[in-house]
């Protein structure tokens, strides 16, 4: 056979995938344009040369050629080249007339490449799936909070709430500050749920949970063939499934630079183009947005863009931390109590020392933190009610306070003999025993924490 044919060098290398031909010694005859393409290896690198002194040489692991010639049949083996690659080449034997070996022709595909587009497919499907069961887990939650929010008609939130009412009823743009997990997201749905647009979509998204390629992906959608790995059909995004409804875009500060500039082009115009398309859509949609960043700041050190900032901060809206609202704590912990009551068929109920920690607490993770820390008691509690020695370590040591110095003396009695008494309930696990460690009847122990439990 002439492997210097230019017809067969054209044949060769029309096919996508690599070709490597050897002969029944494992010496390298001929190899294609795409073997060249996926491993940087040039023809002349490699024709003449034996199969075993390329894998001394370190430019390829093994040999699939060499195990046919071994083995006498076809098979095929992950192989990686010396830049880096990993391939899957496929030997086949071609025999001669008797039957024995004459030439190994074996086919190279790029691996790494889809091993990427199947990551890819894998991260879009696990995003899909995170959005639906995520939805799913806390719709009944938020609909009976937005319904009946324990905490509405006390002072902070009775305000909170009473703004996000006055925004609902138009389509001003909404920024809500705040640290994680104080209810960002609740607080939007409660606009949206307010809003003309309440029976319409309310679709949300994280800027700081994706990388940029799947955020762009999931908020403006993209046409079939836009990148590796697309859909067929392409992908309708969020702002298109929104329409005439609510997209809230949470983490907003960590949306990257340039799909700021595409989020303005959406607010100036409603419009805009799907990834890898030519046609602009239009929309109408509502966007609500939320950080827990000082955007001013990031404007000022270049990492948002300023015109985008003052679009979406017409009505800035602060949600308090919980340590700022210590009324509300107890409310938001019987809320919960009885919600995962209910979930997990339950009847717990608070000890009074260890509400009075849970009360004491500063909160770091906020209502989200208390939520959690509420399903976690409820599942592993083995008693009737929540106790003291229930609770993690760092909720029942005794808190430095900075604010005592500025209480009265009375108070921060009070506040040491509560944090004396807690601490003898956790060491001791009774009344008696405790009320017997601090030289006190138990009597009076009791009577000081019922009036602790009313006050």
């Amino acid at each position: 056979m002439d492997f210097d044919d230019p017809s067969f060098r054209e044949l060769l290398d029309a096919l996508h995938d690599g070709v490597y031909i050897t002969d029944a010694d494992g010496i390298t005859l001929k190899v294609n344009g795409a073997y060249e393409r996926l491993t940087g290896l040039r023809s002349e690198d490699v024709v003449g040369q034996h199969m075993q002194a390329l894998v001394e040489q370190g430019v390829i692991s093994q040999s699939v050629s060499l195990r046919v010639l071994k083995e006498g049949r076809a098979l095929s083996l992950m192989q990686s080249v010396s830049q880096g690659k990993r391939l899957l080449v496929s030997g086949t034997p071609i025999l001669d007339t008797a039957g024995r070996v004459r030439y190994v022709v074996s086919t190279v595909r790029d691996m790494t490449e889809l091993l990427r587009i199947k990551h890819e497919r894998d991260e879009l499907q696990q995003l899909k799936q995170l959005r639906n069961s995520t939805a799913k887990l806390h719709a009944g939650q938020r609909d009976d909070l937005l319904d009946a929010s324990p905490v509405a008609n006390l002072p902070a939130s009775g305000r909170l709430f009473a703004q996000a009412r006055q925004v609902a009823a138009s389509d001003v743009k909404v920024l809500l500050q705040g640290e994680t997990g104080v209810g960002k997201t609740l607080i939007a749905q409660y606009i949206h749920k307010r809003s003309p647009r309440a029976a319409q979509p309310f679709l949300a998204l994280n800027c700081g949970a994706l990388p940029e390629n799947l955020i762009e992906a999931e908020l403006f959608g993209y046409v079939a063939g836009a990148f590796t790995g697309a859909g067929s059909k392409g992908k309708r995004g969020l702002l298109e499934l929104a329409h005439q409804g609510t997209v809230f875009l949470d983490e907003i500060g960590d949306l990257p630079l340039a799909l700021q500039v595409k989020l303005l082009k959406v607010i100036e115009e409603s419009r805009f183009i799907p990834v890898g398309g030519l046609e602009l859509k239009e929309v109408d949609v509502r966007i609500i947005t939320a950080t827990h960043h000082d955007l001013r700041q990031m404007v000022a050190e270049g990492h948002f863009r300023a015109d985008l900032y003052y679009r979406l901060n017409v009505v800035p809206i602060h949600i308090p931390a919980l340590r700022e609202r210590p009324e509300e704590i107890q409310p938001l912990l019987d809320f919960y109590l009885a919600e995962f009551n209910a979930r997990y068929g339950r009847e717990l109920a608070w000890g009074l020392e260890a509400l009075d920690a849970l009360t004491d607490y500063a909160w770091p993770g906020n209502i989200r933190e208390l939520i959690n820390l509420v399903e976690r008691l409820v599942v592993t509690c083995t008693g009737e009610a929540v106790e003291l020695f229930d609770l993690p370590e760092e909720m029942r040591a005794l808190p430095a306070s900075p604010r005592e110095g500025s209480l009265p003396l009375r108070k921060q009695v009070e506040q040491l003999e509560r944090r004396l008494i807690r601490d003898a309930l956790v060491q001791h696990k009774t009344t008696r025993e405790a009320a017997r460690a601090l030289g006190l009847s138990q009597a009076t122990l009791v009577q000081k924490m019922k009036r602790w439990e009313q006050g």
